[in-house]
């Protein structure tokens, strides 16, 4: 996966699902972790217990990551009581309800482009004003499988705003890869054992999903934690701006 011994790394929503595999995928590679969740305080705790036991540092944050301040006070603290942030994951977001396009409310799209792409401009951002200082640093945001074939039923609202992390990626990594930042990013498609599918897919809707995907099943947790961990290495060191798909080959057919 790639050695990250001594480096520092936040993970938004990090409690629980891919956040919390990639969280703990990084501290086995040798960083220590900051984390933040948003009602999953449980989970956090518990997940701060597993990576001490690993025997990193670790972190975690109640946090409105929609919040220029909040998010400002979660990247202060991370550096006072950790070290320079070399690794950022911006996992946080969420689709809220799945509804056809025409009847979607104002209040809903605003909502999901906030928990998507406000959250992950803030924390890049507020990170970014640090990593710019030390010329050095690696972001890898989250975007999906619906980014790029336009999202399932009900989903149009999210997909737009998962296509607008795609963009702000490349052009992210534009603009600091002369400072030695790489931005990257990591687009899932069906995953199971994650909050998502189980408030948002129905049993026959994943069904439909692992038949249309050449490898046959879903994907789970940790095969993104293991892309999440390489692209944030020094494995991954000539490759920025790009998203890379994690769905078994879904949209091959």
């Amino acid at each position: 996966m790639g050695d990250l011994s001594n480096r520092i790394a936040l993970v938004t929503g990090g409690a629980s699902g891919i956040g919390r595999a990639s969280s703990l995928a990084l501290a086995r590679a040798g960083a220590d972790i900051a984390l933040t969740y948003y009602t999953a305080a449980d989970e956090a705790r518990s997940a701060v217990a597993e990576i001490e036991k690993l025997g990193r540092r670790a972190l975690s944050f109640k946090a409105d990551m929609t919040d220029a301040a909040v998010v400002e006070r979660v990247v202060a603290e991370t550096e006072e009581k950790l070290g320079p942030i070399d690794i950022l994951f911006t996992n946080a977001g969420g689709i809220l309800k799945r509804v056809r396009s025409v009847e979607a409310t104002l209040d809903l799209w605003n909502q999901v482009f906030a928990i998507n792409v406000t959250s992950t401009f803030l924390a890049c951002q507020t990170v970014l004003k640090r990593m710019e200082k030390r010329k050095r640093g690696v972001i890898v945001t989250m975007s999906s499988l619906a980014a790029f074939s336009g999202g399932g039923p009900g989903a149009t609202h999210y997909a737009a705003s998962k296509g607008a992390i795609v963009t702000y990626t490349r052009g992210l990594a534009r603009e600091v890869g002369p400072l030695g930042i790489r931005v990257n990013g990591v687009a899932p498609g069906l995953i199971g054992e994650t909050r998502f599918h189980e408030l948002f897919n129905t049993p026959q809707g994943r069904a439909s999903a692992v038949a249309g995907t050449p490898l046959g099943r879903e994907g789970t947790p940790e095969d993104v934690a293991e892309a999440v961990v390489w692209l944030a290495s020094d494995r991954s060191s000539f490759i920025t701006g790009e998203t890379i798909q994690i769905n078994g080959g879904a949209g091959v057919y």
